[in-house]
């Protein structure tokens, strides 16, 4: 698939105000999610010895610095559908970095990564010490990568991943990529396991280019984030949770994908909400 470039799209220098609404929510991000990330890890230290794996009270940490850090922002969010209450996998779109904060802010959930992440300034950091899946999407590493989201999920964690593997301009979906379905397949997992399509839709402020929260391309975080924290409003984030599906209702993992790719597809072809803000 041919798309745009990202750098086609103009964006003007904050000005003073700009600059100021940087300032000011930047500072509050950054005391937000850092001081978040320090109280985790303190907590973390008490659970880990005592949980192992599973994560009982950290991952309701994150859940408040995201919902937070969407306030701060001026995002509005409106959420439809009922997240998953019990373990299991959660698959979505991709259209930008903002997906994590838009993400964790409705239920705990643990992302599926790709292992070059871990190694991102800051962000790999972040990634880490919330409890992240990080794996090689490689043949040879295939039956550990099962195996790693087998016990994660067996331990009662919802996991997320982006099967399109990429994020967007936010308009489009990408076909999915089947690879990591394979693990819902596995002897352990093939009967218990379930997997709920999100969608997220995007809707930029009023007069903005409809690809404004889109990251792609040759876009840099940096310069993404700054337009995010100067821009004079914003617009508005819909999640819907889809029906969660069964990986024993499908014979394939190609069929299962097909499946969420079908229900989250769906959601862009639902109405607009109204601009009436709302918190999930």
């Amino acid at each position: 698939m041919i798309w745009d470039d990202g750098s086609r799209i103009a964006h003007d220098a904050p000005g003073p105000l700009g600059w100021i609404r940087l300032l000011w929510r930047g500072g509050a991000m950054g005391l937000l999610v850092f001081g978040g990330l320090g109280v985790l890890l303190v907590v973390r230290t008490i659970e880990r010895p005592l949980c192992g794996v599973r994560r009982p009270v950290t991952p309701s940490i994150t859940v408040f610095v995201c919902r937070s850090a969407l306030r701060i922002l001026g995002l509005h969010y409106v959420r439809s559908g009922d997240p998953l209450r019990a373990g299991g996998a959660v698959v979505a779109n991709h259209a930008s970095w903002l997906d994590i904060f838009v993400l964790n802010a409705g239920k705990r959930i643990y992302f599926v990564s790709k292992s070059e992440v871990a190694g991102w300034p800051g962000i790999g950091w972040l990634a880490r010490a919330t409890g992240t899946v990080f794996i090689e999407r490689t043949r040879t590493r295939a039956r550990e990568q099962t195996s790693l989201i087998e016990e994660r999920l067996l331990a009662g964690h919802r996991l997320l991943f982006f099967p399109e593997g990429t994020s967007t301009d936010g308009l489009r979906i990408l076909p999915f990529k089947t690879t990591l379905f394979a693990s819902f397949f596995s002897q352990n997992l093939r009967r218990r396991a379930v997997v709920q399509p999100v969608t997220v839709r995007y809707h930029a402020p009023v007069g903005a280019d409809p690809r404004f929260y889109g990251w792609w391309g040759e876009m840099t975080f940096g310069g993404h984030l700054l337009r995010m924290l100067s821009a004079p409003r914003h617009g508005r984030v819909e999640v819907i949770y889809h029906r969660p599906l069964a990986a024993a209702d499908f014979d394939s993992r190609k069929t299962l994908a097909r499946a969420c790719e079908a229900a989250i597809r769906s959601g862009y072809d639902r109405p607009a909400p109204g601009d009436a803000p709302g918190q999930g």
